[in-house]
């Protein structure tokens, strides 16, 4: 597994205690959650690409092959919402150490819920699997919408190292 990347200013990691303040995802009318499957990847791409718009993920081939291969990689925790014509809107991409690696809404379906009700199902499905907590890092300069999100869940700011 390659090293950590050295956090950029404002990068911060925060933490939710996996504990029975949770609660079920509410799914924003006209929108479901479904699992992934390898045919969804280059959707889940391009989403990606979109919404963060740094160049970092790469082409479609080099990121897949990553992602894909590594050893944190599970399907089943990479969860897909669609909407009513069967686009991909938002996704949550998690690793298997409890990590949200990416959470990604487009921005014509933000405002509905779905990255709230996205992180409610990945708590959900960690603490299944045995998690006491879910970590995930963010910018609080570039995005402090979501820094809202995640502390209005109950996320709170940890070391960088975990």
């Amino acid at each position: 597994m390659p090293e950590p990347r050295a956090p950029a200013p404002n990068d911060i990691r925060l933490r939710k205690i996996l504990d029975v303040t949770l609660v079920p995802p509410r799914w924003p009318e006209g929108f479901v959650m479904r699992g992934f499957e390898p045919a969804d990847a280059p959707a889940l791409h391009a989403l990606l690409t979109e919404v963060f718009d740094d160049g970092t993920d790469g082409p479609f081939d080099e990121w897949w092959s990553r992602v894909s291969g590594d050893a944190e990689f599970d399907p089943a925790l990479c969860f897909l919402v669609i909407n009513g014509k069967g686009r991909l809107v938002g996704a949550a991409l998690c690793w298997t150490r409890a990590f949200v690696k990416d959470l990604a809404v487009h921005p014509e379906a933000r405002g509905r819920g779905i990255a709230e009700a996205l992180m409610w199902h990945a708590f959900a499905e960690f603490r299944e699997r045995g998690a006491a907590h879910v970590d995930l890092k963010t910018n609080t300069v570039e995005n402090p919408a979501a820094v809202r999100l995640y502390e209005r869940l109950g996320m709170f700011e940890v070391a960088w190292e975990g």
